[in-house]
């Protein structure tokens, strides 16, 4: 079967996949009816393999019928929820983007005072991407494709928002304390936390073995996390 299908369904289109899937569930055979009749789990857990499959191999070399076994179900499903192969890979990426931007709403940055929820905004991010590789992996290949794929996803668009409004709220909040100095972009600070925390776990594997050095012990990360924090908050200072 090919890798696509005529006229896919928009990624991010969920709501449209459920009530569709609802509709055809009475006149749906055997195993796949029952799967259909709980779209929810069975997206959940395609998409759970999904991103383990394209972290690991990219979009070209993960493949549909590997997902389709390791997930129980079928190709004919995963086309049926997600449209296409690119189809997954870029509701992959969404929900990838959703969970780190509703762990980052839960912080509660706005109850704590501007240089203690910048520090808690650059550990948390310290500690997200050191603990979810596959998320920096499925980053690191949607580059390569020069964010095709990402550019076509309006969904993600909306979901990077909320993390600009609350660097520009911590920042601004700073500024009128008198604790950040008031010539930098919120932007250009995302950018900024974004880099070195990415790269830390990006390329501990090489930086390790190039200089000769373990990065992964727990002295280690804790003494890089406590560099990386201390480099934004020290940037920030009049």
């Amino acid at each position: 079967m090919n890798e696509m299908v005529q006229n896919p369904p928009k990624p991010g289109d969920v709501r449209a996949t459920r009530q569709r899937a609802a509709r055809e569930a009475a006149t749906t055979p055997g195993a796949d009816r029952v799967r259909v009749n709980d779209p929810d789990r069975t997206m959940a857990n395609i998409l759970q393999v999904a991103t383990a499959e394209f972290a690991d191999k990219g979009l070209a070399g993960a493949r549909i019928d590997e997902i389709a076994a390791l997930t129980s179900t079928s190709k004919r499903m995963i086309y049926y929820y997600f449209g296409s192969k690119e189809g997954l890979y870029v509701a992959v990426l969404e929900e990838a983007y959703r969970r780190i931007r509703r762990i980052e709403s839960e912080l509660h940055l706005e109850d704590l005072a501007p240089e203690q929820a910048l520090r808690t905004l650059v550990g948390f991010t310290v500690d997200y991407q050191l603990a979810n590789p596959d998320f920096i992996r499925l980053v690191m290949n949607e580059n390569m494709h020069r964010g095709e794929y990402i550019t076509k996803s309006a969904t993600i668009q909306v979901l990077n928002i909320p993390v600009i409004h609350a660097v520009r709220d911590v920042y601004q909040r700073g500024v009128a304390a008198g604790v950040f100095r008031p010539d930098v972009d919120p932007v250009d600070l995302h950018m900024s936390i974004s880099a070195l925390c990415f790269f830390n776990e990006a390329n501990r594997h090489t930086f390790g073995a190039i200089f000769k050095r373990s990065l992964d012990t727990p002295a280690a990360t804790a003494q890089r996390r406590e560099s990386i924090i201390e480099m934004i908050v020290r940037f920030l200072r009049p």
